[in-house]
């Protein structure tokens, strides 16, 4: 028996410990507290209502994985990981966190090897009803979820921003944006550009707000409905981490939409995580038996998957790029 190997094997059993403890330190604001001054876990108590002592555990546990550094005598530091889980920094994790070992993502996961011996999912065995569906009934995950898109909006905006050549659109619609983060960092890099996000009623108002926010709603628009049903016209159509949530013939069918709204030299922008190459250390793999468990049919794809979706629909794929983050831009013109 190797020791390394027995080593690291423990840690991955223990995987679900380690998320729940970082999800608990997000939850409670811990290093927002730490960072604003409170330094013990008398302090921190205090300032989140929580024990002192168990607050003293949940620190101790945060600097054994690096999200607090001990200064002895009791006083905690913040460290740069930790910085990450703090609310409103650049490029935190604080909302992904909250969805990605929130509650109803954990339960579904523990059917994992049920799904497997089955072939399909076992979300609605979890939840009692799809994801979605579960999120519009519970308004928490369903904000954390959307939180958490935005998160990963906002990096991948200020990206494709620099990466995507958009002279002679005038009009991008963000499909499935949720609270439109992606669209509304490019109409903020190109002013004459107008934004659309479509979604569901539910969930619309947060795009306007953010265009209020950042002072965009003269050229800005929300549309409630469905993208299996149909979508706006416009000159760019934005889907991001949207197909990975569907089974091969209901993306073809939002990409399908797309196409039949297009107007003459309309494009269309993929994000997605792409599938590496077997057996090398890789996101999209891992991140694939988390749609096998948490939605109905999703799944991660080989980048010639993607190809076959949009030849399918009726689009062709320019180029494809990785990015900063797990996602890849593919750039798609009609075919």
């Amino acid at each position: 028996m190797n020791p390394e190997d027995s080593h690291r094997l423990l840690q991955m059993i223990s995987g679900h410990a380690v998320a729940q403890i970082v999800r608990t330190a997000a939850t409670l604001s811990i290093v927002d507290h730490v960072a604003a001054g409170a330094r013990t876990a008398d302090e921190v108590a205090a300032r989140a209502a929580t024990h002192p002592a168990t607050t003293y555990r949940l620190m101790r546990a945060c600097a054994s994985i690096g999200l607090l550094a001990h200064e002895g005598d009791g006083e905690f530091a913040t460290t740069p990981m930790g910085e990450l889980l703090r609310e409103g920094v650049p490029g935190s994790l604080r909302d992904t966190t909250l969805h990605l070992a929130g509650y109803s993502t954990w339960l579904s996961w523990a059917y994992l090897p049920d799904a497997v011996r089955e072939g399909r999912s076992q979300v609605r065995r979890a939840l009692g009803t799809d994801q979605f569906t579960y999120f519009a009934q519970h308004p928490d995950e369903g904000d954390a979820f959307a939180a958490s898109g935005a998160s990963m909006s906002e990096v991948v905006a200020a990206e494709a921003a620099s990466l995507l050549d958009l002279s002679g659109i005038s009009s991008a619609v963000d499909v499935g944006g949720a609270n439109g983060r992606l669209v509304l960092g490019l109409m903020r890099e190109h002013p004459e550009l107008r934004g659309v996000v479509l979604d569901l009623p539910h969930v619309t108002g947060a795009a306007a707000r953010a265009a209020a926010a950042l002072g965009l709603s003269d050229r800005f628009s929300v549309v409630d409905g469905d993208f299996f049903d149909a979508v706006p016209a416009a000159d760019l159509y934005l889907l991001k981490w949207i197909l990975h949530d569907w089974d091969d013939e209901a993306c073809v069918r939002v990409l399908r939409n797309c196409r039949a709204a297009a107007r003459p030299g309309a494009r269309a922008v993929v994000f997605e995580a792409v599938l590496g190459e077997v057996g090398t250390p890789d996101f999209g793999a891992v991140a694939d038996l988390n749609m096998l468990s948490v939605t109905d049919g999703g799944r991660e794809r080989h980048l010639h998957e993607y190809d076959a979706l949009f030849e399918a629909a009726g689009w062709r794929r320019v180029s494809a790029r990785s990015t900063r983050s797990p996602l890849w831009i593919m750039e798609l013109e009609t075919a």
